[in-house]
C-alpha cells in the first residue's frame, strides 16, 4: 500500500458530484447507506445530493434535489425506512421522465447516481445509463443544454445497492432490511408462542415474500415451526395429508403449540395460491384444532434497523462511493453487496437476469432450478431439517444455555472425563463455547497421548458474546450482544434529546477482544471506539476530545464514545470520563454508562438463532462422517489432527479447522486471534465520525461475475 495510493481516497472525488436516491418500498438500514453514502462522498471531495421522492424527484427537480452537508445525516443512523422518502413513479418509466431527470443532473454537474431500492428500481437506473448519450443528444438538440455541458457530464456512472426486506435479489447473501425484518417476525413469533402454549393453539403465520420464501424459511427455522410454506419449492401433493399427521404427532409428543409460517406467496405444485385462510380451514375441519390467522404486513417494514442492517448499509455505502469514483465509462452499472462478511461488487444486469431467471423458472415449474439459482444461503436454509423433537422444542428463542455451562477446563479431569467417555460410550463430542471451549479442545488433543477413550471425534462450535475464538469469523451470541448494546445506545442518545450538548462514555464487554466496541461503534454511530487491538495514547484522547470539541460547536449535540473493558489498564472508563468532563467544561457535559452483563441475556436475534442452527446441522454432519471412519474392530479411534475440530466462519465459507492448526494463528495471553477480519472496518467508523484519515483502498472489491460465485461458497 503506497502512500499515494492512501492520499488518494482523500481527493478521489475532488470536482465530481453524487446523487443519492432511495427508491420502492422502504427498508430499514436505507439511512445508514445514506449516511454514509453522504460522509464517504465528502470524504472524498466531492459533492453530494439528497434526491427527495426517489425516481420523482429526479424527474421534477427543483427543491427534490438538495446538496447535503455533514450534519444533514447526523442523528439517521438509528431511523427506519428512509428520511429522504421514497415514491413509485410512473414518469421515469417513460422516455420524457428520462429526458427530463438528465437535464436535471446535467445542470447541476451530477455524473454518478447512487440508487438505493429493489431490483425494479436498479433496472430503471441502467435503462437509463444506456440511454445517457441519446438524451443528452436531445436535449442539446433542444437547446436546453449547452455543448460544453453535454461535453462535460458525457458518460452517467450508476452503483446499486439492495434494499428490500424479501431479500430476493440474486448474487447478494442479505439485502439492507432483510435482517430487520426478520428481528419484526421473530419478536411477534416469540409473543405468539406464549399465548399460544396457553391455549393449546395452532397459529398460522403469514409474511411477506410475494416471489420469495426467504423470510418465510428463516423464520421457521428461528422458531422451529412445525411447517413452512415457500413459492420456490410447492409442497407435494397429498401435504393436506402430511401436515395433518405432523400437526398431531407433534401434539402427541406433548407440544401445546402449533407454528405454520406462510409466505404471502405460497403457492401448490400448480401454480395455485395457499393462503393462510386455506390452511387454518384445513386445520379445523380435519383436526378441530383451535386455529388463529395472523397476518404480519406492513409491520416487518416498521421499527429501528438491526445492528447488522445498520453496519451493512454503512459498509455499502462505502463501497458505492468507491466504485461510483473510480468507474469508467466501459464499467458495467454495479450492485454492491455482501457475500460472507465480504464487500463484492456484481454487474446489475447479471444479477437482474438470474433474478428474473428464478420467477421465470417458478412460473414454468422448474422449482428445483429456482432453489438452486436462489443461492447457496438459500439451499443451506432449505436443507436443514430440524430434529424437532419435544425435548428440545421452543429452545431456539431462549437465551443462555439451557444445559448449563461453566468454564472448568478438562485438563485437571482428564481421568474422570476418560472414565465417562466409556460408561456412557460416547462416540463423539460437540463442544460449544467459546475460547475455553477452544483451549478445551486443544487439552482432548494433548490428553490422546495418555488416554484412549480421547480418541473420539470432536468439534468446537464458537459461542460467545465476545467473538474471540480463532477459526471463525463471527460466533454465536455476538449478534445478539450487538443488537443489545445499539439499542442501550439508542436509548441513551435519545434520552438527552431535550438537554444542551452531552457527550456519553459507554463500557462494553468482550474481555480483550475489541469487536463489541468496533461494530457496536458503527452501527450506533460513535465518535469513537477504544479497543486494545489499536493502541491508543494520551496523545489520541487529546486528539478525540478536541475532534468532539470543534464539532459541538456545530449543529451537532450528542457525542457517543465506547470504551472497550479491558483496552487499557491504565485509561480506565473513570480516566475517559473524568477527561472528557474537564475538557469539556462549558461546551458539554458527559456522563458513563457500564452496560455489563445485560449484554449476554436476552432471547436470540434470528441472525443467531440461524447461524446457531446451521453450525450445529453442519456439525453433526461433519460427525456422522467422522464416526464411520474411524470405526475400527468395533470401537470408535480417532486421532489425526482433523478429527478435532473448531468449525467456523471464514469469509465466505463454513470450514472444519484442525484446533491444533490454529495455535500459531492465537494469541492465548489475551485469548484473542492474532489476525482479526473487522480491523478493517475500523477506518469506516473514523471517517463517517469525520476524521481526515487515510482510506486503505487496497482491501476493496473488484467486479466479479454471477455466475462464478454460485458455486462451492456456503453463505451464511
Amino acid at each position: 500500500m503506497t502512500h499515494e495510493e492512501h492520499h488518494e481516497a482523500k481527493t478521489l472525488g475532488i470536482g465530481k458530484a453524487i446523487a443519492v436516491l432511495t427508491s420502492g418500498g422502504d427498508a430499514q438500514g436505507m439511512n445508514a447507506a445514506v449516511r454514509a453514502v453522504v460522509r464517504v462522498g465528502i470524504f472524498t471531495g466531492a459533492r453530494v445530493f439528497f434526491v427527495h421522492e426517489g425516481y420523482q424527484g429526479l424527474v421534477d427537480g427543483g427543491e427534490h434535489i438538495r446538496e447535503a452537508t455533514w450534519e444533514s445525516v447526523s442523528m439517521m443512523l438509528q431511523l427506519g425506512g428512509t428520511v429522504i422518502g421514497s415514491a413509485r413513479c410512473k414518469d421515469f418509466r417513460e422516455r420524457e421522465g428520462r429526458l427530463r431527470a438528465a437535464h436535471n443532473l446535467v445542470k447541476r454537474g451530477i455524473t454518478n447516481l447512487c440508487v438505493i431500492g429493489g431490483d425494479g428500481s436498479l433496472t430503471g437506473a441502467d435503462t437509463f445509463r444506456s440511454e445517457w448519450s441519446d438524451l443528452l443528444n436531445d436535449l442539446q438538440k433542444d437547446g436546453k443544454i449547452t455543448a460544453e455541458e453535454a461535453t462535460k457530464s458525457s458518460y452517467l456512472n450508476i452503483v446499486g445497492l439492495v434494499g428490500s426486506i424479501d431479500n430476493d435479489f440474486c448474487g447478494t447473501d442479505m439485502t439492507i432490511g432483510t435482517d430487520s425484518a426478520l428481528h419484526r417476525i421473530v419478536e411477534i413469533v416469540d409473543a405468539i408462542t406464549t399465548t399460544a402454549q396457553s391455549h393449546q393453539r395452532t397459529f398460522v403465520l403469514e409474511v411477506m415474500g410475494r416471489h420469495c420464501g426467504y423470510l418465510a424459511l428463516v423464520t421457521s427455522l428461528s422458531c422451529g415451526a412445525d411447517w413452512v410454506f415457500i413459492p420456490e419449492c410447492p409442497p407435494d401433493d397429498d401435504w393436506e395429508e402430511h401436515l395433518c399427521r405432523r400437526l398431531s404427532e407433534t401434539r402427541t409428543r406433548g407440544s401445546r403449540l402449533n407454528i405454520i409460517i406462510v409466505a404471502e406467496g405460497a403457492i401448490d405444485k400448480n401454480g395455485k395460491p395457499i393462503t393462510s385462510e386455506d390452511i387454518k380451514n384445513l386445520v379445523v375441519k380435519r383436526l378441530g384444532y383451535d386455529t388463529r390467522v395472523t397476518v404480519l404486513g406492513h409491520v416487518q417494514r416498521g421499527g429501528t434497523p438491526s445492528a447488522f442492517d445498520r453496519i451493512l448499509g454503512s459498509r455499502m455505502g462505502v463501497e458505492a462511493v468507491m466504485a461510483l469514483l473510480e468507474g469508467t465509462p466501459d464499467t458495467p452499472a454495479c450492485v454492491v453487496s455482501l457475500s460472507g462478511n465480504q464487500a463484492v461488487r456484481l454487474p446489475l444486469m447479471e444479477c437482474v437476469q438470474v433474478t428474473k431467471d428464478v420467477t421465470k423458472a417458478m412460473d414454468e415449474k422448474r422449482f428445483d432450478e429456482a432453489i438452486k439459482l436462489r443461492g447457496r444461503s438459500f439451499m443451506n436454509n432449505w436443507e436443514i431439517e430440524e430434529a424437532g423433537w419435544s425435548y428440545v422444542g421452543g429452545w431456539t428463542g431462549q437465551g443462555g444455555s439451557k444445559l448449563g455451562t461453566k468454564r472448568t477446563l478438562p485438563k485437571k479431569n482428564l481421568e474422570q472425563i476418560s472414565a465417562n467417555i466409556t460408561k456412557y460410550n460416547i462416540q463423539g463430542l460437540v463442544i460449544i463455547g467459546g475460547f475455553e471451549a477452544y483451549t478445551g479442545g486443544l487439552e482432548l488433543m494433548e490428553g490422546r497421548k495418555q488416554f484412549d477413550e480421547l480418541c473420539i471425534p470432536f468439534v468446537v462450535i464458537p459461542a460467545t458474546v465476545s467473538n474471540n475464538v480463532p477459526g471463525s469469523d463471527f460466533s454465536i451470541g455476538a449478534d445478539t450482544a450487538l443488537n443489545t448494546i445499539c439499542t442501550t445506545c439508542d436509548r441513551i442518545k435519545q434520552s438527552a434529546a431535550g438537554t444542551k450538548r452531552r457527550v456519553f462514555i459507554i463500557e462494553t464487554m468482550g474481555g480483550y477482544c475489541g469487536y463489541l466496541a468496533t461494530m457496536a461503534g458503527l452501527a450506533a454511530g460513535a465518535d469513537a471506539a477504544y479497543i486494545f487491538e489499536e493502541p491508543f495514547t494520551i496523545r489520541d484522547l487529546q486528539v478525540n476530545v478536541e475532534h468532539l470539541v470543534q464539532k459541538m460547536k456545530t449543529t451537532v449535540k450528542r457525542g457517543l464514545v465506547l470504551r472497550n473493558e479491558k483496552c487499557n489498564e491504565n485509561y480506565t472508563t473513570d480516566f475517559i470520563f473524568n477527561l472528557y468532563s474537564e475538557e469539556g467544561k462549558g461546551i458539554f457535559d458527559s456522563r458513563k454508562n457500564v452496560l455489563g452483563h445485560m449484554q449476554q441475556g436476552g432471547s436470540p436475534t434470528p441472525f443467531d438463532r440461524n447461524f446457531a442452527t446451521k453450525m450445529g446441522a453442519k456439525a453433526m454432519n461433519w460427525m456422522s462422517g467422522k464416526i464411520k471412519e474411524s470405526y475400527r474392530n468395533g470401537r470408535i479411534f480417532a486421532n489425526t489432527p482433523d478429527s478435532g475440530c473448531v468449525l467456523g466462519m471464514r469469509k465466505r465459507a463454513l470450514v472444519f479447522q484442525p484446533v491444533t492448526e490454529l495455535k500459531d494463528q492465537t494469541d492465548f495471553e489475551h485469548r484473542i486471534p492474532k489476525e482479526q477480519w473487522w480491523l478493517k472496518l475500523r477506518p469506516i467508523l473514523k471517517i463517517l465520525a469525520k476524521y481526515e484519515i487515510d482510506l486503505d483502498t487496497s482491501d476493496h472489491a473488484h467486479l466479479e461475475h454471477i455466475s462464478r460465485k454460485r458455486s462451492g461458497e456456503a453463505a451464511v
